[in-house]
């Protein structure tokens, strides 16, 4: 949720009102707009700016920033200028980060503010621009619906404009254009995950996608009846222990050309997971809210692809339970066949993840014969001690898929690392009285053996990349972009993938 943050896009002026957000490189220049509009405010060696940087030892090093109240010489109530550091050295991701600096330089209580779009060496170009307020909306993202009593430096003014300034205006407004899709699908994921169970079961998770519709997405939601149908008894053995009944959300966009075969990506969508008879220790359970946000990356994608009319075929499948204790819950050492008609021991309830993506990526593949396959699960916290919150965990029998995901990544700073898939591990799954166990029973090497165990029911040879995102999908490392709990982390990512190497 953004209060009321209108973003637009301007041509330079200095505001009557408000805050001016500037740049500036780590020896105090800047770019010849901002010089030419702020004229004498910023003026020479002995200027405002340069005599406060002096008080301050304000450098301009990158992300550091200098507040001027009342700055003399301009009406804006306050400048601030921010520090990239080298200019030269920015890439595309950083002028993203500059725009959630930008907007976070913007009080709470202020109204108006406007941020030039100009570094030494020139102004940014339309695409930058339009990065930079892409990163405004996002940073300014926050979830607080269900606050009834807020403090007063917490209240917003009932509306916020933040105006980019370009040199080309209308280049920049039309290249924000798919950049406001896509941020649109990010915070639907976050609003996703930063919901309570309460509120968001499984149920309710599939009601929600029906809303995708309005984009032109096509949604279909199957319920336990259905399932049953299919044989989908991995996923619904998670669920039975739920008051509240799994569902599995199908959901296709088709924006390319009749008849090509679909990308798929499949999500976990667990809404709460107490761990079921394996029940989980009670420090930090409440975190478990966030169970879902594999299926809330695909969700938020799937609107974002649709807004933008991606030209590509697109399905999203989310697997949606409950793994909650009761009497009719799962236990260690209960045997169901999956839709696939393998066999699966079940050693530790808490592993209900996979189990869910065994028929959702089963059915994918047998039904859709897609492109390739990519599965978002915050699966494991065996991920998290391999590479804590900085990198998602990416396994994948597809070399090409594996290095296209890894550039999209660099691109977007959404990043994964590749970890080794081998038969060796196979042997870890072996079971006396099954086709195989859902877990190694050991914790070494967790999420390597949850991957092995995802990959059997992979049909087809089918090309297919496992996201293990524990780490990265909520209560992740805050970033300039991000302030949320719920991270919406992913949507970028595949955006990016789909539009750099599948759209026509």
């Amino acid at each position: 949720m953004t209060d009321a943050l209108k973003l637009g896009f301007g041509p330079f002026a200095a505001p009557g009102k408000g805050v001016l957000i500037v740049f500036c490189d780590d020896a105090l220049k800047f770019g010849v707009a901002t010089a030419k509009v702020l004229g004498s405010a910023l003026g020479s060696a002995t200027g405002l700016v340069a005599r406060a940087a002096k008080a301050e030892r304000f450098t301009g090093k990158s992300g550091s920033s200098l507040d001027l109240i009342m700055p003399e010489g301009l009406k804006v109530g306050r400048l601030t200028v921010v520090g990239v550091g080298k200019a030269a050295d920015l890439t595309a991701k950083d002028f993203l980060k500059l725009g959630g600096i930008a907007m976070g330089k913007l009080p709470a209580s202020a109204s108006d503010g406007v941020v030039f779009a100009d570094l030494p060496g020139g102004a940014m170009s339309a695409e930058q621009a339009a990065d930079m307020a892409q990163g405004a909306r996002l940073r300014a993202y926050k979830f607080d619906r269900y606050k009834t009593r807020k403090k007063d430096d917490e209240k917003p003014p009932a509306s916020r404009a933040m105006t980019v300034a370009t040199a080309d205006v209308a280049g920049a407004r039309k290249a924000f254009a798919s950049r406001d899709t896509t941020a649109a699908g990010i915070e639907l994921a976050r609003d996703l995950v930063n919901e309570p169970a309460n509120v968001l079961y499984p149920e309710e998770f599939a009601r929600r996608t029906l809303a995708l519709k309005k984009v032109g997405v096509a949604v279909e939601v199957f319920d336990v009846k259905a399932m049953k149908k299919l044989g989908m008894n991995a996923l619904l053995g998670v669920s039975q222990g739920s008051a509240h009944d799994g569902r599995m959300v199908v959901m296709r966009w088709n924006g390319g050309k009749k008849g090509d075969a679909p990308l798929a990506f499949i999500g976990k969508g667990v809404c709460f997971d107490t761990g079921g008879i394996s029940i989980k220790p009670a420090a930090s359970m409440e975190d478990m809210k966030g169970d879902m946000a594999g299926a809330a990356c695909v969700v938020g994608l799937m609107h974002a692809l649709a807004s933008r009319k991606a030209k590509v075929n697109a399905v999203g499948l989310i697997g949606c339970v409950e793994n909650m204790p009761d009497g009719n819950a799962q236990r260690p050492g209960d045997i169901v066949k999956s839709m696939s008609g393998q066999t699966i021991e079940i050693i530790n309830t808490d592993a209900e993840g996979r189990l869910v993506l065994a028929d959702v990526l089963w059915y994918a593949a047998k039904r859709f014969k897609p492109k390739f396959m990519i599965d978002l699960a915050t699966l494991t916290g065996a991920i998290i001690v391999a590479l804590g919150q900085e990198y998602a965990g990416m396994f994948t029998n597809n070399d090409e898929l594996s290095h296209r995901l890894h550039l999209s990544g660099e691109a977007t700073g959404e990043l994964v690392w590749r970890m080794p898939l081998n038969p060796v591990y196979d042997k870890m799954l072996d079971s006396k009285f099954a086709d195989m166990k859902h877990t190694g029973g050991t914790r070494w090497g967790g999420a390597i053996t949850a991957a092995q165990f995802i990959q059997r029911f992979v049909a087809d040879e089918t090309p297919w990349v496992h996201l293990d995102i524990a780490g990265t999908g909520f209560d992740s490392r805050m970033t300039d972009i991000n302030k949320s709990w719920g991270s919406g982390w992913g949507v970028r990512l595949l955006d990016r993938l789909v539009a750099d190497y599948y759209e026509k």
